[in-house]
């Protein structure tokens, strides 16, 4: 590798996926030989980290399972690498792919996500509930996002460390770095991507994680977008008590004591806005200055 090329690490986190390394560590090494691969293994009970030391990778332990996020963020403190490449250790996700995030990368981006196709959902659910996170953190970050919730994707190291504090320990880190990003004016690009079919059990449940997806991005659109949160709301609220007070005028005569909590409430969801409008602007101050 030349001293002008960035130097590469490979972040695998891993929970009891033997079967899965044992065919993806060798097709990692022949797609990025000059790559550190690290594997962190997250407490599991399996063969995973007799495997990893088969392979000759390295190899981070955890003592107990801390959580998908906490992985994430263990491989990027230990990570050597200019350039951090994050991908599942299930066996979804194409080495080969590897080089396709990092030529976009090259062309001047700070995070390169492969954005999951259609067919590569496993059930309607599935891309239903992608398609309307998706939607939705558009709306919250003003970008357009392709997929918020995939794993995969290329970063520069020294970027996405500033944002370890942000991660949850959870499996909602793409949803935080991918916003964290947008909102620090750090350009992100999206390529299609397929996902394998996944070998073994998933360990996220739909209806249980898809919930606290969709609170995690109500909590994130009001730290880093807060009037595109607040505003809105303020907005539907004072609606109401329009609403309200013309039918009550209307039918009795009276001003609706209902209507002005209604317009008081607007203006104090207004006022939360820009408070924290301002103290997100406080909360990024120290990315601006880099």
């Amino acid at each position: 590798m030349t001293p002008s090329t960035p130097s590469l690490s490979i972040v695998l986190p891993c929970l009891n996926e033997a079967e899965n390394l044992t065919t993806l560590l060798p097709a990692i090494k022949e797609a990025q030989p000059n790559a550190e691969v690290l594997v962190i293994n997250d407490g599991s009970t399996d063969e995973s980290l007799a495997i990893c030391q088969q392979h000759g990778v390295k190899v981070i332990s955890h003592p107990h399972p801390l959580g998908n996020g906490a992985s994430i963020k263990t491989g990027a403190r230990e990570a050597s690498g200019d350039i951090i490449v994050f991908m599942d250790a299930d066996g979804q996700h194409l080495p080969e792919d590897i080089q396709r995030l990092l030529y976009k990368l090259a062309e001047g981006y700070d995070m390169v996500v492969g954005a999951r196709q259609s067919s590569s959902h496993a059930s309607i659910r599935r891309l239903f509930g992608n398609t309307l996170f998706n939607k939705l953190a558009s709306f919250m970050t003003g970008q357009k996002i392709d997929d918020l919730t995939s794993g995969f994707r290329a970063v520069k190291a020294e970027h996405f460390k500033k944002f370890l504090y942000l991660l949850p320990n959870g499996f909602s880190y793409p949803t935080t770095s991918t916003m964290a990003f947008f909102r620090s004016a750090l350009p992100v690009a999206y390529i299609p991507i397929h996902a394998g079919k996944r070998e073994g059990k998933s360990k996220i449940k739909l209806a249980q994680d898809g919930f606290r997806f969709f609170i995690i991005i109500l909590k994130i659109g009001a730290l880093f977008s807060p009037m595109r949160l607040f505003l809105p709301v303020s907005f539907i609220v004072f609606l109401i008590g329009l609403v309200n007070h013309i039918n009550t005028y209307y039918s009795s005569g009276e001003f609706s004591k209902g209507s002005l909590l209604m317009y008081l409430a607007s203006i104090f969801i207004f006022l939360m806005g820009i408070i924290s409008e301002q103290i997100s602007s406080l909360h990024y101050r120290h990315t601006d200055k880099e």
